[in-house]
């Protein structure tokens, strides 16, 4: 069973790679860009039936540190 984790910073954390990138990009001549925030995609390939509990569980002790992240899970 494929699933993907996508973990983003929580609203009102700094993101200097976000910043980094949109300075980047503000240095190309892309001038429409008002923000940037940059995150991560985790691919999981798990055993069918894996419960979607377990996969919150996963998330939580390894894949996103929920202090300062938030994760969705998104199954195929």
């Amino acid at each position: 069973m494929k699933t993907r984790v996508v973990v983003t910073l929580k609203p009102g954390v700094l993101d200097p790679q976000g910043k980094a990138v949109h300075h980047a990009l503000t240095g190309l001549g892309f001038g429409g860009v008002n923000d940037v925030r940059v995150g991560k995609i985790v691919e999981l390939d798990l055993a069918d039936g894996t419960a979607t509990a377990d996969i919150e569980d996963m998330c939580r002790k390894l894949l996103a540190n929920t202090v300062i992240e938030n994760f969705r899970i998104e199954q195929a």
